[in-house]
């Protein structure tokens, strides 16, 4: 089957086909009919499936080759990044009309937005909260509204938009043609849809042979120590066939960490989060797209929007919270058909919350096999060549110095300022004053001396690391050699050394 046969417009067929798209998907083949003809639908289908056209040629169809100016569609979304993602999208469709599309989110600035709005755009894309702000202040006119789609209704829910997309409907006609597309389908989404639908039918757009994960990813799990986690990241990303790779944290701060530590590894590496601007997060995702970077290391809520058809592995550098986000994280791979790896790391810790998602995903991994950078099965598993390591280029002596140096003031801090961290004694510290007496006047000359005229000869020639559990030693986790740590002894107070200390009392 054709887009043709679907009854699609030749301009956007052809508009399709110059981007090589084809043959349309099953959830496409079944909503798009109902789609032209006006029916109210509630479309559920795993994501990477093709929802964007599913709805997007339907609505574009519906208003007209030649629309006239003012906002007559209304699509809306949960994220920013899902918000250009779809924007894009529907720009292709109309790629060969006059149709305007007008994309309002928030981390960027209004004047454009309402330009866009002022210059006729007939179909808007936006996230709630940006949407009501112009509609408060009269600029976004719904009153004419003909079209409306909620798309990753699921993630609108959980985000906690449900009183915003009441405020919404309130805003656009009671008679309209209303589509809702979600991944997975809760109770309050549900409840939504009666509320604000008319006798919608709800497609489910599955594979017979399909499981509740997605049947064309492989789920490989492993319980690792968290020390361990970016060496091991470090060598999946040597594996054979991989290409673009999406590593999932649960924070913004270990997002912002990764990133910077693969690329001191030697990989082209970006990050999605929070606590970046708009403008950062679009350079981001844009280099990813166009294959500049081929790592992105993203939160869950910059999750929906990462569209990109050749991802190939997906890294949990840490469990997700339930087995929905587990599903919308591992779903940017496998995406259009293709097949994908997806990878879990379970900390000690959280096993108990991986056997819920276990279970409600009949994924059949119960226990977790503990996993180390060097473990064979690791390299069985992923197709790693042997021999590799988790760096593709050597530390430069100078960063490891302002590493070292970061992780004595982070160990003063938790220590809470003991062992005499501001003499620089660090964890030897405390052993200085016992030794004091032995050392006196001369022992501690001696250790200083040493490490001064060594120094040079360390830094010229950085000792190769070997991973942390390849048993080789005093070695950090990062592949490094450890460098040696100056001790210094702690001078006693009240005398020069020890022999003036001991001719006091026979004055």
């Amino acid at each position: 089957m054709t887009f043709a046969e679907l009854n699609i417009d030749a301009d956007m067929v052809e508009a399709l086909a110059s981007h090589g798209i084809h043959d349309p998907f099953p959830i496409q083949q079944q909503t798009i009919p109902l789609g032209l003809s006006g029916q109210d639908i509630i479309g559920q289908a795993k994501t990477g499936t093709g929802k964007t056209f599913a709805f997007g040629l339907p609505i574009a169809q519906r208003i007209g080759a030649t629309p006239e100016p003012g906002v007559k569609v209304l699509v809306v979304v949960p994220t920013r990044e899902l918000a250009v993602q779809v924007t894009e999208d529907m720009v292709l469709i109309t790629a060969n009309r006059p149709t305007q599309i007008a994309s309002i989110y928030g981390g960027k600035a209004y004047e454009g937005q309402v330009e866009q709005l002022k210059a006729g755009a007939q179909i808007v894309v936006g996230t709630p909260g940006r949407l009501l702000d112009l509609a408060n202040q009269r600029i976004l006119d719904l009153s004419k509204v003909q079209e409306i789609v909620l798309d990753e209704a699921d993630k609108m829910l959980d985000l906690g938009f449900l009183p915003d997309i009441e405020r919404i409907f309130s805003l656009v006609p009671p008679v309209r043609h209303t589509m809702l597309f979600s991944a997975t389908m809760p109770g309050p989404i549900v409840a939504l849809a009666r509320r604000f639908m008319s006798r919608p039918i709800h497609i489910r757009a599955t594979d017979p042979d399909d499981t509740i994960a997605q049947a064309n990813i492989r789920h490989l799990v492993y319980r690792a120590h968290s020390l361990d986690k970016d060496e091991v990241i470090g060598r999946i990303l040597q594996a054979e066939g991989r290409g673009k790779t999406v590593v999932f944290t649960r924070t913004k701060r270990a997002a912002s960490r990764l990133c910077e530590e693969l690329i001191d590894r030697g990989f082209e590496a970006a990050a999605v989060h929070g606590d970046m601007s708009q403008e950062a997060r679009e350079r981001a995702m844009a280099a990813f797209k166009a294959g500049k970077k081929d790592v992105l290391i993203a939160t869950d809520v910059a999750a929906r929007g990462i569209d990109v058809d050749d991802v190939t592995h997906v890294i949990n550098h840490t469990i997700p919270e339930d087995e929905k986000t587990y599903l919308h994280r591992v779903g940017r791979t496998g995406r259009a058909g293709r097949t994908g790896i997806a990878v879990t790391f379970v900390d000690w810790e959280d096993l108990h919350k991986w056997v819920f998602i276990d279970r409600a995903l009949e994924l059949n991994i119960p226990e977790p096999a503990e996993t180390y950078s060097s473990s064979p099965h690791l390299f069985e598993d992923l197709a790693i060549p042997a021999g590799s390591k988790g760096r593709l280029r050597a530390t430069p002596p100078d960063r490891i110095a302002k590493r070292e140096v970061e992780r004595d003031r982070e160990r003063a801090k938790r220590d809470g300022g003991r062992g005499g961290s501001s003499r620089g004694g660090g964890r030897d510290g405390g052993r200085g004053g016992r030794d004091g007496g032995r050392g006196g006047r001369d022992g501690g000359e001696r250790r200083e001396a040493a490490p001064r005229a060594e120094a040079p000869a360390r830094e010229a020639q950085p000792a190769e690391g070997r991973g942390t559990h390849d048993g080789g030693g005093a070695e950090h986790h990062d592949g490094n050699a450890a460098p040696a740590r100056r001790r210094r002894r702690r001078r006693r107070s009240g005398g020069s050394g020890g022999a003036g200390a001991a001719a006091a009392p026979q004055a």
